[in-house]
């Protein structure tokens, strides 16, 4: 018996629906909507659309804040998807496994019973032609009445052995449109042109062989249509005139047992997911839970309270994890409480050794006084000693004062005595008092910007400190060239900026020149007698009025420093009227103005209007030097 190979399960129709056009396209714009819009936060198109996804991706937002920080819950919900996916795969594999099993027992089951059934039919046939055979001398009308009679008997015979496992339909085979008695006969209410397919009966006639196809039943009464198996031959009847005969077995049976199995499974697959979720959210809770508890107190540890230590329980890796970081976390403890005494240690004796040094300095600088003031008496050598004394003298007292105020500073001892005063002012002071060294260098100082008041609450004291480091740093280091002192005020802030063009700061450099002792070049002589601790100095003043001083160069190009302070006390800062890189920096010329000072763009940034001001140019915030 022959199989058809390229029949569809039961119940699925022979022709599949034709896709909408422009399904791909839709699904496209889909994709580009959430992808381009909805995930990365805009949808170019019209405001109802834009609040449209602003409405829908607020609620996204806490989800994927959690997701991003919670590895708990990726793990988890990981383990979730992934045991869905093995259950699905397996139940798929196992609901083909069973549905091919049901089918192929019910298929070899129907083949024998229409064997059988084929069998019978034959032998019936045969009986009556011999019956035929004794009574030649019927009439025609009589050979058409027995055979109709003989049909329906014969299928009323074969349908009695089903008792509704199957039914038995006949057709008349070819052309025949019924005629002579053979027209459609079916049992248990069938439609028997309906539920018959026609590739089968096209297959059937064509072979001598037996068929087989999946189809529906289709009753005449109001009953619903079930799933079947259709097994068909072409016999012969009683006047061996050939016609076909069908067994529909139905599948109702089968299909009720796959359906059980589809919802055993089912039902054990969500079981199974859902406990894999609970496991691995216990494991997992069981490995997080330290790890976040070492998290908390490596940022209570990073705040100051270095006493917090982890709690450790067991023996096993965690245990180890507990046990190390808790011995690291006593080791730093020790490690920052022997830097503080040292620090300490450090402070006060450069604190008492100032202080003590103060009275043997006061007698040798009465002494230094008193030579200096009889060199005309001595000879050139002596006299030249006694200038040298003097002035080694005037640098020694410079260094004792600079160590007494960093001293203060690294105590916290130093105080601002703020007050509103014009920055013009003390600049002006500055470049008075730094014009005598300017002469021998033969460096011009100029200002700009002092047109207009610049007035900020501040220390005078230590504002012009700051400056007059930063012009003698500029003179001595220019070169012979122009130092240009700028100064600006723009929303909340004002500025002093202090320009040369001489061997400038190799890069790395702009920020360690605020450590103390340091310089640029070593073999440098220090032909102003500094000590090396004035930008150390100035950068603490800045701080200590909440503002910044901070340095840029290039080598070959000059350097220029930028002091920032708020015009309001305790006033935070949010940017600088001055840029930290000068317009005439080798990045900022232009082609045509190369080599020129004042050439290039202005580039500057703006911030927010301060309150009681209007917005101004100001320069990018930058970060505070270390």
């Amino acid at each position: 018996m022959s199989g058809d190979s390229a029949a569809s399960a039961p119940g699925r129709s022979g022709d599949r629906p034709e896709r909408p056009v422009g399904g791909k396209r839709l699904v496209k714009r889909w994709r580009l909507l959430f992808e381009g819009g909805l995930l990365q936060g805009g949808v170019q198109g019209s405001p109802v659309l834009r609040l449209f996804m602003r409405w829908v991706r607020r609620p996204l937002l806490p989800v994927m804040r959690l997701w991003r920080r919670n590895i708990q819950l990726k793990v988890v919900v990981t383990t979730l998807l992934m045991s869905l996916g093995v259950v699905l795969l397996l139940g798929f594999v196992v609901i083909g496994q069973v549905r091919n099993g049901l089918l192929d027992a019910k298929v070899k089951a129907s083949q024998s019973q229409a064997t059988g059934g084929f069998a019978v039919a034959k032998q019936k046939a045969d009986e009556a032609a011999t019956g035929a055979g004794d009574t030649a001398g019927t009439t025609g009308g009589r050979q058409s009445q027995n055979l109709t009679s003989w049909m329906s008997d014969l299928v009323e015979s074969l349908s009695s052995g089903g008792q509704g496992a199957f039914d038995v339909v006949t057709l008349p085979a070819g052309d025949n449109n019924g005629g002579g008695g053979r027209g459609p006969r079916a049992s248990g209410q069938v439609d028997p042109t309906a539920s018959v397919p026609d590739d089968l009966r096209t297959r059937i006639n064509g072979s001598a062989t037996a068929a087989q196809s999946y189809t529906r039943i289709t009753y005449t009464d109001d009953k619903e249509s079930q799933p079947a198996l259709v097994i068909g031959k072409q016999v012969n009847d009683p006047n061996n005139d050939p016609y076909e005969l069908y067994y529909l077995f139905p599948l109702t049976q089968e299909e009720k047992s796959l359906s059980l199995v589809k919802g055993t499974l089912a039902t054990a697959g969500l079981f199974v997911v859902v406990l894999l979720g609970a496991i691995a959210w216990l494991v997992v809770r069981q490995v997080v839970t330290p790890v976040r508890m070492a998290a908390g107190i490596a940022e209570r540890l990073s705040a100051g309270r270095l006493q917090e230590r982890m709690k450790v329980t067991g023996e096993d890796d965690i245990a180890r994890l507990g046990e190390a970081f808790n011995k690291m976390a006593q080791n730093l403890q020790l490690k920052i409480q022997q830097l503080e005494d040292l620090s300490r240690m450090q402070r006060r004796f450069v604190s008492d050794v100032s202080h003590e040094l103060r009275t043997p300095l006061t007698t040798v600088r009465m002494a230094a006084d008193v030579i200096h003031e009889a060199r005309e008496d001595f000879d050139p050598v002596t006299a030249r000693s006694a200038e040298l004394l003097a002035d080694q003298v005037d640098r020694f007292e410079s260094l004792l004062s600079d160590l007494l105020e960093i001293s203060r500073f690294d105590a916290g001892a130093a105080a601002l005595e703020a007050e509103p005063i014009d920055l013009r002012e003390v600049v002006r002071r500055v470049v008075s008092g730094a014009e005598p060294l300017a002469e021998r260098k033969g460096t011009h100082i100029r200002v700009v910007g002092d047109l207009q008041p610049v007035v900020a609450e501040a220390d005078a004291r230590r504002v012009e400190r700051v400056l007059r480091n930063l012009v003698v740093n500029a003179v001595e280091h220019g070169e012979g060239k122009d130092v240009v002192v700028k100064l600006a005020a723009a929303g909340g802030a004002v500025a002093v900026a202090v320009r040369d063009y001489g061997i400038g700061l190799k890069p790395g450099e702009a920020t360690r020149v605020f450590s103390r002792f340091w310089r640029a070049d070593p073999a440098r002589a220090r032909t102003t007698g500094g000590t090396g601790l004035g930008l150390s100095i100035a950068l603490e003043d800045a701080r200590l009025h909440g503002g910044w001083l901070q340095a840029w160069g290039e080598p070959g190009g000059g350097s220029q420093f930028r002091l920032t302070l708020p015009r309001t006390a305790d006033e935070p800062l949010r940017g600088s009227p001055i840029p930290l890189e000068p317009k005439d920096s080798r990045r900022n010329r232009g082609p045509g103005d190369a080599g020129l000072p004042g050439g290039g763009e202005d580039k500057r940034a703006t911030v927010p209007v301060q309150p009681g001001g209007q917005a101004s140019p100001l320069a990018p915030m930058p970060q505070r030097l270390a």
